[in-house]
């Protein structure tokens, strides 16, 4: 057995076995001294998830060291499904799918070809190249919407796309984190819970401080139907941990400051996204809202600009109906409002 793949990827078939073998169980896990650095380590786990979105990364230079590694993350997992809250639900799947991706950079193809098959992806090798079948292709990459991961755009030969090693793991990323999501909350007896109170007390210290200290104060209302769809567009993306391009954040942050939305406020609406990252949003917003700079700030771009920036989701009939040159132009109509005063950058 692998125990450094087992330790690497604790989702894998050969995890389970590896704990298998020296017969653990989930009371030992959860009580005795052997197994105190694997719940301390399932701790770590959840506190890098929540406050820097990304499960930290360990040196295992031994059989001792991966196994506390491997059942860390099943301690891990009961935490959150004690805690039970859809934030960090998401925010740890994020984190775990994250931490996955950047540990298959190192991989050769044949051992990424494994774990997608062990994550249920139909993929394989062909002349040395990785290809995932375009149904699951399609499954897992929908919510990036960037163009240059529309299928037209890439090599297809009877049913399979052809992706480079890095698309192919981004998209495993995101099976990953679907598969974490859909398998939580686990059912924890109550014997369990009562267990490892003290660490799902320290957790939820953790994620709390987070969640409040971006509590939303927005004063106006934020309807869905009335936003332009590719701000709707931006908006979920940026709310589910999907990267932004700089184009599409400038897009969004400058579109909400213009109808009225303060930093502080787009800020709080960001920290929702299960990857926020504070000091970076927070340099990025006040940047194009001009609070660096004491200027008004930025115009959000017209709507030739979006097109040209991929970044026209789903136009509607509104989009199309030739009256449209600006996504304020289509708020404007939608809520009956007067024109926000376009401010220059």
């Amino acid at each position: 057995m692998d125990t450094i793949l087992a330790s690497r990827y604790p989702f894998l078939d050969d995890a389970s076995d590896f704990a298998s073998e020296h017969g653990v169980d989930i009371d030992m896990l959860i009580s005795s001294d052997t197994f105190e650095e694997a719940r301390r380590r399932g701790v770590d786990r959840l506190e890098s998830a929540i406050e820097n979105s990304e499960v930290s990364y360990v040196p295992l230079t031994n059989d001792y060291e991966r196994l506390m590694e491997v059942m860390s993350y099943p301690y891990a997992r009961m935490i959150v499904s004690t805690i039970n809250d859809r934030f960090l639900t998401k925010r740890y799947a994020l984190a775990e799918a994250v931490r996955m991706n950047k540990l298959l950079g190192e991989e050769s193809q044949s051992t990424v070809l494994s774990i997608a098959r062990s994550l249920g992806v139909n993929s394989t090798l062909d002349d040395d190249r990785l290809k995932m079948h375009f149904s699951d292709y399609l499954k897992f990459s929908t919510r990036i919407k960037s163009p240059d991961w529309k299928l037209v755009n890439h090599e297809i030969y009877k049913g399979y796309v052809f992706l480079p090693h890095e698309k192919f793991d981004r998209v495993l990323q995101n099976a990953l984190q679907d598969k974490i999501e859909s398998e939580l909350p686990l059912p924890i007896p109550d014997n369990i819970a009562i267990a490892i109170t003290k660490d799902v007390t320290i957790v939820k210290k953790s994620m709390e401080i987070i969640k409040n200290k971006f509590e939303p104060k927005f004063s106006g209302e934020l309807v869905n139907e009335q936003l332009p769809p590719c701000i709707r567009t931006l908006l979920a993306n940026a709310l589910h941990g999907v990267n932004l391009p700089h184009s599409g954040r400038f897009a969004l942050v400058s579109f909400l400051h213009t109808i009225g939305m303060n930093s502080e406020q787009i800020l709080a609406l960001f920290s929702q996204s299960p990857d926020f990252d504070e000091s970076k949003s927070i340099y990025q917003i006040k940047h194009i809202t001009g609070e660096l700079n004491d200027t008004d700030g930025y115009t959000p771009p017209e709507c030739h600009t979006m097109k040209s920036n991929g970044l026209c989701y789903d136009p509607d009939n509104l989009c199309n109906s030739g009256k449209m040159n600006h996504p304020l132009t289509y708020y404007r109509i939608k809520t009956n409002a007067p024109m926000p005063e376009q401010k220059k950058g």
